[in-house]
Parts: C-alpha cells; structure tokens; sequence
C-alpha cells in the first residue's frame, strides 16, 4: 500500500495467527467489512500449538472448512498415561465422547496448518491480509466525553508497512497480537500473573520409540514429566519440563540433554527431530477483554502452560463468539451493549483456564517433598487403580467434555422468573444431524420433537430462521420447548410450545441485544 493511503473499514483486526485468522474468516462469511494485518512476512511455520480440541472442530465445521482438516490431520483416539516406561492402561477417546459431539477424539493439527487452512479460506472469500504492516501507534476517538455509555465510538491506527506508513480507520478493533500485544499495551490493560521457574521444551521427533503410536501419552517420575501427541506414523511432539540443574555447564540446553532425559526417565528414544526449541511459561490474564472500541483474543488476553492443549482452541473460540457479537451489531441492528456480552462470556473461561493449567503444571513440577513423594512413589502404585475408577467416579464423558471445550455455559440472565432449561447458556447439543442447519451463522429457533406448526409460528414471530428435528435421543432437549440459537450455536432462550407469554417475549429481548 502506497505511503500516507487511508483505509476505513468496520474492524481492524491486529495479528494473523489463529485467532485473527478465525475472526477475519467468520467476519467475511457474516458479511462484515474487516483488515486484518501482521507486522509478520506470512503464516507461522513453526508451531507451539499443536491440537485442535472437538468444540473448534464444531467452528470449522461450521465454516465449511472441517473436511479439510480431516484430511490432513493425525487423529489422537486414546489417552495414555503411565509413569517412567510402564503404562497404566489405554483409554478411548471416541467412547468417553458417545453422543456428545461429531469429533471423538483429539485432531493433531498443528497452529501453522491451522494459519495456512484459514488464510486460504480467507482468500476464497476475496479477502487477504496485509502482511509486513505493523501497528505502530492506537488512538481511541470519543464522540462524547470520556465516560459516557457512547464515548469510545471508533479508533485511529497508524501501521507501518513496507511502502511507509499506512492510517485506518475503523469502528473496532480487535487485538489478536500474541502474549507481547502492542493493542493491550496501547490500551493499557494490565496483563497480571507469574513466569514459572523452570524451562519448558518441545521437538517435533522421528522415529519414536518408547510411546504409544496414535494416542496422546503422558508420563511422569518423581522429577519430571513427559506429553506427547501423535504426528503421524513414527512422528510425535514431545513436551516437557527441564530444571535449572539439568542444564550443562554453560547454562544452556542442547537438545542432546533432552534426548538423554527422555530416554533415561522414560524409556523413550527418538531418531532425530525437525525442530526443537525451549522457552519459559508464563500464566497471565488481561484485565479486561473489552475497552471502548477495542477487544482483546487469544494470547493477548492470556497466556499458560500447554497442559491440556487448551490455548489455541480458546482462542478460536472467542474469535468466534466476538465476530458473531460483532456481526449482531454492525449486520443486525443490536444495540453496543451486545457487544459486552463477549467479556461477560470469555473472561470467566479465559480466568477457569489459566487457573486449572496453572495448577496442573504446578501438580507435576512442583520441587516440594510431598510433591515429589506423590509422584514418585504414590502414582507408581495407585496410578493403575486411578486411571481404572476415575473415568466412573469422576465421569468420562463430564472429563472429555472440559478438555473438548463442550461444556462450557455461559451465564445467561433469567429475565422472566421462570425456570429454565439446562441448556440455555450452553452450546447447543448435537442429535446426530442438528449441526448442518448452523452454518448459515444465523440466529435461528429449533423444536425437538415439537410440532412443526409451533415451531415455525414462534421463529415467524421473531423473524428467524426455524428449524424441526426428531426428539433429543438423549432427552436434553424438551419436546415442549422451542430454543432460541445465536449464530455462534449457543442456546439463549427457550419459548414453551405453543410460544406465547413471557418466555417469547424473553427471546425477543435477546434478539433485540439485551
């Protein structure tokens, strides 16, 4: 772009990694008016992030984008733990996950087949990003004075491209701009929480010998511990933790020390590896994921170990969710305050998620005695017997279900005093083909077993799509209930069948943003 041009758009989206790509994707597809840019020359080729749990599958499914990944993923099918060279067992994936979701397993697929997947979406939708531009500076403009309900109404950024610098204007913008976002910090959004002590790696190794081909495996000793996910045959992504004392002389650590740990911990051996780097860990939350016009994804809103491959799936997901919020607004008609619900929703699982996997990587690093004992001596003997009783005390499909991101409800408020059904607030529960329907990204009704006549009366009355299907086999859904579905496949309100009272007028608000 020529020197001193101007753009103005509605959205200018900060960052092309996943998130930034996830949101310019379902922007387009809404039909929102976006640039997305990066200081960067192309997609990442090196990836830390690595699987794509079964609720981002469920995006890209809506997306249209799922065979694709399908293709050229490596399927993850069983969990297997262990400690040292010993496992305790195998457990399937696909069974904790009956009737739950399409998507059984774990997708291994890594964040720059994840980039390179959405870019090219981004392309077929004759949209592309503004590679080798970078944010320089952010000004928030105020059409009323500062603290009013309206006053941040748009923002001004100055972007310095490769023919000079380049101004846009836009009405939002969304910092999707990695852990060091320069958007949070124009901001000023505080980014609270702890660096861990020790030293974190990863090697993308062939030639694997040791672990369970096709299956994540996780194993631990009294000092270290050990993930790996699968990359294909004889392929796997090694994951673990180094401490100070491990390091050669100089402080550094070679990979030939990682090969040596690994094969003297657990039994593992591997042939050689693409790519091996080190780096520390950090557990960091913003603030806030909303100021005026401005909104934080992904890594600029937090930040924590990779226990549990959750990072790139949220933030996936809150692209989604804030581009279908967004779309509300700027396609829709809703009112600004549409747009709060984004922090109201995301917030509280980006705070349950750094919290959860700052506490798991504690639990397998901690330097205590207890902690060390636990391991080393308690896993070895219960750890069997564990992995047997958990999945039925526990549940296994309530444990895939946090680690799939399927569980996650929303707080919805109750706006009539009557009770509601568990599923408002939640993502809509998959019957075997309901999931079709919600790739039109647009807010809809849906009846289970509920005639169709009522069911296509209520969605007249809001003016949204309506939609009958077979009873709920599983019997989440009501057979006297009409849902009400935002674009993103969230549940936001039920109508009692036939559809009359306070509960049609309670759908109407939200549809009318409140």
């Amino acid at each position: 772009m020529a020197e001193g041009e101007e753009l103005r758009t509605d959205v200018l989206i900060v960052g092309a990694g996943p998130s930034g790509l996830m949101l310019a994707v379902c922007l387009a597809k809404l039909g929102v008016d976006a640039v997305i840019v990066d200081g960067k020359d192309g997609p990442t080729r090196e990836s830390r992030a690595l699987a794509v749990q079964a609720r981002s599958m469920e995006l890209y499914d809506q997306l249209g984008l799922v065979d694709r990944v399908l293709a050229e993923r490596s399927p993850a099918t069983m969990l297997v733990p262990g400690t040292r060279e010993h496992t305790f067992g195998r457990l399937e994936l696909r069974g904790l996950a009956e009737g739950t979701t399409p998507y059984r397993e774990v997708t291994v697929f890594e964040q720059s087949r994840n980039e390179r997947l959405l870019v090219d979406a981004l392309g077929e939708l004759g949209r592309e990003v503004l590679w080798r531009h970078r944010l320089e500076r952010l000004e928030i403009v105020r059409r009323s004075p500062a603290g009013a309900a309206d006053a941040a109404a748009s923002v001004i950024a100055t972007l310095a491209g490769p023919d000079g610098e380049v101004t846009v204007r836009a009405r939002y913008c969304v910092g999707a701009d990695g852990a060091h976002s320069p958007v949070r910090e124009a901001l000023g959004i505080p980014f609270e929480g702890v660096t861990n002590e020790h030293t974190f790696y990863v090697a993308d190794a062939s030639g694997v010998e040791g672990l369970v081909d096709g299956a994540v495996n996780v194993r631990i000793t009294e000092e270290h511990f050990l993930l790996a996910f699968p990359m294909g045959p004889g392929r796997m992504r090694l994951l673990g933790v180094v401490r100070d004392r491990d390091r050669d002389e100089h402080g550094e650590l070679p990979e030939s020390i990682v090969r040596a740990l690994v094969r003297r911990e657990f039994g593992v051996e591997y042939r050689d590896s693409a790519w091996f780097t080190t780096y520390r860990l950090h557990h960091r939350l913003a603030a806030r994921f909303r100021e005026g016009p401005c909104f934080l994804v992904g890594d600029a809103a937090h930040i924590h170990s990779p226990v549990g491959a959750q990072g790139m799936n949220t933030g996936l997901q809150e692209a989604h969710n804030l581009a279908c919020a967004l779309a509300d607004v700027l396609v829709g008609g809703m009112p600004d305050a549409r747009l709060d619900r984004y922090e109201a929703e995301r917030r509280p699982v980006g705070k349950i998620l750094v919290a959860t996997t700052d506490r798991a990587f504690a639990a397998v690093t901690s330097d205590s005695r207890a902690a060390r004992f636990i391991r080393g001596r308690v896993v070895p003997r219960l750890g069997p017997l564990a992995f047997r009783l958990l999945p039925r005390l526990v549940g296994g499909r309530r444990v895939f279900g946090y680690l799939s991101q399927t569980r996650i409800r929303y707080r919805v408020q109750d706006v009539t005093g009557t009770p509601r059904d568990v599923v408002v607030g939640v993502r809509l529960p998959w019957t075997g083909g309901n999931y079709d329907v919600l790739r039109s990204m647009q807010w809809q009704v849906h009846g289970y077993g509920v005639p169709e006549r009522a069911v296509r009366r209520i969605g007249a009355e809001l003016g949204v799509e309506a939609h009958v299907f077979p009873r709920d086999p599983h019997r989440r859904l009501r057979v006297d209930r009409v849902y009400l579905v935002r674009r993103d496949g969230f549940v936001v309100a039920e109508v009692v069948s036939p559809g009359t009272g306070a509960l049609l007028d309670a759908a109407r608000r939200r549809l009318a943003g409140e």
